[in-house]
């Protein structure tokens, strides 16, 4: 599962509480699936040790860690996931780094599917070494935007409005969960255009793109059985039982009390209301 915007905010934000100010007592790397820049696992695992954790920041689907070295430890999530564990804790499948503190725990990288890459990098050159970082996509949980200005980016192309959503140069990490969900908010149909929307709908569906946001952050990410989320501390996220219509084709709408529809869009089910227009 691919992390989205909501919940690699909420992993930011929980190890900026947990391991900020922690010193590594050493790391290590069960494989080479997630260090592409390294020829042995050593030379990945001895930039980190002695070295204290002096922050945590993201951008777009990196978490970013500060070392007091001037050097910062990069994250690419993929499909993997950031856990904050017990060192007696088990260890999960596709568990592909392990980082034990010299005092509270460990901070561990588990990555199936070896989709996400880490590495410590100099911090004058993360930029040129992650071209990614500099991705020009909005982030509408980090970027405060006017609706001007949002509108000017659904004018860009006249595409259905959930390509708009879902398109990962435009904004950062919507799946098609959130953009049903912000769509049904907003009012606004899934097959509408981006373009000659009126000042009303942009501002609505701006508006309703932000909170939709913070409420998924809110109730601590989504978990459904197709989309095993689960937080650093392997906890489930609760905005499943809040969704309005994704994934309840046939229940009556929250708006109009008739029946949620749902109709294929680039090969998966989108869900509507008949009040979206």
């Amino acid at each position: 599962m691919k992390v989205e915007l909501p919940e690699l905010e909420l992993v930011r934000r929980d190890l900026e509480r947990e391991v900020v100010g922690r010193k590594v007592k050493e790391a290590t790397a069960a494989g080479m699936a997630v260090l592409p820049r390294y020829k042995t696992r050593k030379s990945f695992s001895s930039q980190l040790d002695g070295m204290k954790i002096n922050g945590v920041l993201r951008q777009g689907e990196f978490i970013l860690f500060p070392l007091d070295s001037e050097d910062i430890l990069v994250v690419r999530m993929g499909n993997g996931m950031l856990r904050r564990n017990a060192n007696k804790d088990k260890e999960e499948k596709g568990t592909e780094v392990i980082i034990t503190f010299t005092q509270g725990g460990q901070l561990r990288f588990v990555d199936e599917e070896g989709s996400g890459e880490v590495a410590v990098v100099p911090k004058d050159t993360v930029m040129s070494e992650f071209p990614d970082l500099n991705d020009p996509a909005i982030d509408a949980i980090d970027t405060p935007l006017s609706w001007l200005s949002f509108r000017d980016i659904l004018e860009q192309e006249a595409v259905p409005l959930k390509e708009m959503l879902t398109n990962g140069k435009l904004l950062v990490s919507i799946g098609s969960i959130y953009a049903d969900e912000v769509l049904f908010d907003a009012g606004l149909r899934y097959d509408r255009k981006s373009t000659g929307l009126s000042t009303q709908e942009v501002r609505r569906l701006y508006r309703s793109l932000v909170e939709t946001m913070h409420n998924v952050i809110k109730y601590r990410g989504t978990t459904l059985e197709d989309r095993p989320w689960s937080d650093v501390f392997g906890e489930p996220g609760t905005f499943d039982q809040h969704l309005q219509v994704y994934g309840r084709a046939g229940e009556l709408s929250p708006r109009s009390r008739t029946p949620i529809l749902r109709s294929k869009f680039k090969g998966e089910w989108t869900y509507y209301c008949e009040t979206q227009v």
